[in-house]
């Protein structure tokens, strides 16, 4: 029996690994910062000699993309130097490190969906960490699988402190206020789908880099209204401009993620964005039920 290593396995990704892994057969053992901090070298190089896996999934990551303009050096210690540990931890245990990174290594300004081939330009403290641990990575390995994602969003993001943005759309539309929402353009990605997408990478041997996004690009605007239309209900939603708020950090305006290299590798095409919404609005009511 293969067995898998799963660092981050607490968040949304995390969770829906070990879930995925676990149906397909694997042994697997998740690693939470309590159990393992990827930051700590020593403690993550113990980790994986004493499980033995054959493959390390890290979807550990600092991703507070305005903090991390005031904490640069936070960032880049989990993004980018626990990159290094993993990748030098995997080289001396003989594992395969998968590794997922953003679209927000890129600038937004090519207004089309990125492939894989497209240069990064990161715009701020937080992508240059994320595009640093690609680098990592592939500084060490001879072949690791470095996996592009973009807004992920999945069923833990309903009891995990960070939450996603479906849960944040949910919260404030209960709130009553007045909701706006920027118009740049992303690839949101269901975690259960990304997962079992990275799963079938995996058992074609795939390495390199990946993009993962989910399904047709559209606008974070558009996609709030796609969720209050499923959850049923009708706030007060209007677009805005990033000039408006002002935030710490820029973000690309179009980083939607092109999935056609994965595609043609045989991978399944993400789930529509209306079906993936609605697969998350079900396992949380599923989830209220029974608690």
């Amino acid at each position: 029996m293969k067995k898998i290593a799963v660092f981050g396995a607490a968040g949304q990704l995390g969770t829906e690994l070990c879930a995925e892994f676990s149906e397909r057969g694997y042994q697997v053992k998740g690693f939470g910062r309590s159990d393992s901090d990827v930051a700590d070298a020593g403690r993550v190089e113990q980790a994986l000699a004493d499980f033995g896996p054959s493959v390390v999934l890290n979807s550990a990551a600092y991703n507070l993309v305005d903090v991390a303009e005031k904490e640069p050096v936070e960032a880049f210690q989990v993004n980018a130097l626990a990159v290094r540990n993993l990748a030098i931890a995997c080289r001396n245990a003989g594992a395969k490190l998968v590794h997922f990174s953003t679209d927000y290594v890129f600038d937004g300004l090519a207004r089309r969906a990125y492939c894989e081939e497209d240069e990064p330009h990161p715009l701020g403290a937080y992508a240059v960490s994320k595009l640093a641990g690609e680098l990592y990575a592939r500084a060490y390995l001879e072949d690791p699988l470095i996996i592009r994602t973009c807004g992920v969003f999945g069923p833990a993001g309903a009891w995990t402190p960070r939450g996603n943005f479906v849960e944040t759309m949910l919260r404030l539309a209960a709130k009553g206020d007045t909701i706006r929402v920027i118009g740049y353009v992303a690839s949101p990605t269901f975690a259960p789908a990304l997962a079992s997408r990275t799963a079938d990478l995996i058992e074609r041997e795939a390495g390199g880099l990946y993009h993962l996004g989910g399904g047709s690009p559209i606008s974070w605007f558009d996609w709030a209204a796609k969720i209050f239309h499923a959850a049923g209900l009708n706030p007060d939603l209007q677009p805005t401009k990033q000039s408006e708020f002002h935030p710490p950090a820029r973000r690309p305006e179009y980083s939607a993620l092109s999935n056609a290299k994965a595609e043609k590798l045989g991978i399944a095409p993400m789930p529509s964005l209306d079906e993936a919404i609605r697969s998350y609005l079900e396992s949380r009511t599923a989830r209220t039920k029974t608690a």
